[in-house]
């Protein structure tokens, strides 16, 4: 198979030097508040010749757009319209067009083939350069490039890491309601560059990244028993996990790739159980007659929330790593479900139904500081962003009364909940799942 992540291979990366700082308060917007003006940001084409020079700059603009902080500026409004890349720019040009921040560049073809990619951001009110690099790599890696600068705009503007170069894994649907066929597949996380996985002759579901992004864990149909598999992207080669009496579903990996979490189903109960991954040792965290399931490590593996119907009705709980101090954190009303633990460990993610409608949420993982962010007919399945600060999810719309007009599409928010996207996919999509930033 095709190999589909690729590494930075000999990737050769500079610090471009900056200006003496001035005195001024540097850019910086505080994205822990609520609802945040996009800050204005003139991104002019990048210099230099390169074939890939305008698309890595469309690329970027659109990652910091999208994020729902930055708002590019119409080029046309520009009153430089081809600015030097590597020296300071004339501010008054661009504090005229209202610009806060400035991002120039270039992209040259080297006469070994490789691109040299370099950027630099300015911040046009302190008249300062704030960051700037320069990138040497393979030809073919130029829109990784652009999601990697995105990053460094991201976050020394915001001080927080960026999540623009990651994957997102997802199934794919494709046929009628009643003869749904399901594939895993992968794409960049604006949703380029998508393939398909498997070929759709198994079901499959909840698809999983490894910490290291070269495996993913899911859910297959594929001997008949639902059983969880272990797929490695490189090799493409897929193999059964444990060989258990039941059915095996809900899959995770733990913070350190070494063993996946999981639940295991017995006569009408289903029990959480952890798998090592180097010895194949499975341990049984929970002994109930409840159902146990949706179990997710919290970042540091020292704990698990997972969903349970033991109290009554389904909520979500949280115990030690080792399945002691069971306790629930749940209290409002209506049912909850596949809580993730977001990769910053302050806040769990979930889906909620009350009254017949379907929420994303959050919630500290003591159970406090509940926030809804979207709701509809279904919306499911949320997956942090590796900052933290963003959610993927799935969101279903109602079928007619003869079972058409049905579709599931990939969304993503932040946790402010206005800054809201869909991720266009060539089919309908659910179960999604971010990656790590890629290595």
């Amino acid at each position: 198979m095709k190999r589909l992540l690729r590494p930075f291979a000999l990737m050769i990366v500079v610090a471009l030097s900056a200006l003496p700082l001035t005195a001024r308060a540097e850019l910086h917007i505080d994205i822990t508040r609520g609802k945040i003006e996009p800050l204005p940001i003139a991104i002019p084409a990048f210099a230099g010749g390169a074939s890939a020079a305008n698309d890595i700059t469309q690329v970027v603009s659109a990652d910091l757009e999208r994020s729902g902080l930055f708002k590019p500026i119409d080029p046309q409004a520009f009153v430089d319209k081809d600015p030097a890349s590597h020296v300071p720019p004339n501010y008054g040009d661009w504090r005229v067009i209202n610009a806060q921040a400035l991002l120039t560049g270039s992209a040259t073809q080297m006469p070994d083939g490789r691109l040299q990619v370099e950027f630099r951001l300015w911040d046009v009110f302190a008249q300062q350069q704030l960051t700037g690099l320069r990138y040497t790599t393979t030809a073919s890696n130029w829109r990784r490039i652009a999601h990697i600068i995105a990053d460094a705009v991201y976050k020394r503007i915001t001080g927080e890491d960026g999540y623009f170069d990651t994957r997102i894994v997802y199934i794919a649907e494709s046929g009628p309601l009643d003869h749904r066929v399901k594939r895993l597949a992968i794409m960049d996380q604006d949703g380029a560059n998508n393939r398909y996985l498997t070929d759709g002759k198994a079901l499959v579901l909840t698809p999983r990244f490894s910490p290291s992004t070269q495996e993913i864990t899911y859910l297959s149909y594929a001997r008949g028993t639902p059983r969880v598999y272990l797929f490695n992207i490189d090799t493409g080669q897929q193999e059964v996990l444990g060989d258990f009496p039941g059915m095996t579903f809900a899959p995770r990996f733990s913070p350190d790739g070494n063993r996946v979490i999981m639940s295991l189903s017995v006569h009408g109960a289903s029990q959480i159980y952890t798998l090592d991954l180097r010895t194949r040792r499975a341990v049984q965290l929970t002994n109930t007659e409840a159902i146990d399931t949706s179990p997710c490590f919290s970042p540091d593996g020292q704990h698990i929330v997972f969903n349970s119907d033991r109290g009554g009705s389904q909520q979500l709980y949280v115990m030690n790593a080792d399945g002691g101090n069971v306790h629930r954190i749940s209290f409002g009303s209506g049912r909850y479900g596949t809580p993730v633990w977001s990769p910053r460990g302050d806040l769990i993610a979930f889906t909620k139904i009350d009254n017949g409608q379907f929420y994303i949420g959050v919630m500290h993982p003591d159970g406090s500081g509940e926030r809804l962010l979207t709701s509809g007919f279904l919306v499911e399945g949320p997956s942090w962003a590796p900052n933290g600060r963003v959610l993927i999810y799935f969101r279903q719309t109602a079928a007619d009364a003869r079972g058409r007009g049905s579709s599931s599409r990939l969304y993503t928010i932040d946790l402010t909940g206005y800054n809201e996207r869909e991720v266009v996919t060539p089919t309908d999509a659910s179960d999604p799942a971010w990656s790590p930033l890629l290595p």
